[in-house]
């Protein structure tokens, strides 16, 4: 069930620069200026920067971030049951080279409404419109106005949510990935 109280906008992810962190940023931003306030909703991002990748965000513009009230920054965090309780969107504005990304699939199972790229990997986990809403990569207005739709239509929220576990379950259960691996692992062994 969804928590009560201000609207968690959630991004999680590795805190690389592809996968639209500053993007997202960008939109808590715009909605600020739009007039909503930490008291109208709430921009959260888990996950830490990777100091090994060059495409690493420094923490030097993390706590920039924070500084200016724009995200909260909760970290590497271990129980994502309960970071996806207390979101009421999740949101992947990636163009990284995604495959199909956990966190989308993990949000469908957990009735979340999405918010993600028309990017490969990303389009894959939802049904556009009906589990979550598709943006256009690199661009923070359309990132920002999707959200607050989201925000201001508490209705479509639950809608997509329900739908998106309905979708879980029938797309991205684990018996089915299984059985879909197997079938290339077999394709794969009658070909060689």
């Amino acid at each position: 069930p969804f928590s009560t109280g201000v609207p968690v906008i959630l991004l999680a992810a590795r805190l690389l620069v592809d996968k639209g962190i500053r993007e997202f940023v960008q939109s808590a931003q715009i909605l600020r200026q739009r007039g909503l306030s930490a008291q109208d909703v709430r921009f959260v991002v888990v996950g830490e920067p990777d100091a090994a990748n060059p495409a690493s965000l420094h923490p030097d513009e993390l706590a920039k971030w924070e500084e200016k009230n724009l995200v909260e920054l909760w970290g590497h965090r271990t129980d994502m049951p309960q970071i996806m309780k207390a979101a009421h969107v999740v949101t992947l504005p990636s163009y990284y080279g995604e495959g199909l990304p956990k966190v989308l699939i993990e949000a469908a199972a957990c009735g979340r409404a999405v918010v993600t790229t028309d990017h490969p990997g990303c389009r894959d986990a939802i049904e556009p419109n009906r589990t979550g809403l598709l943006v256009p990569i690199k661009n923070a207005l359309a990132l920002a106005d999707a959200i607050d739709y989201l925000i201001k239509n508490p209705d479509v929220r639950k809608i997509m949510g329900a739908s998106g576990r309905a979708l879980a379950e029938k797309e991205f259960a684990i018996e089915k990935i299984v059985t879909e691996h197997m079938k290339i692992y077999r394709k794969l062994l009658d070909e060689g």
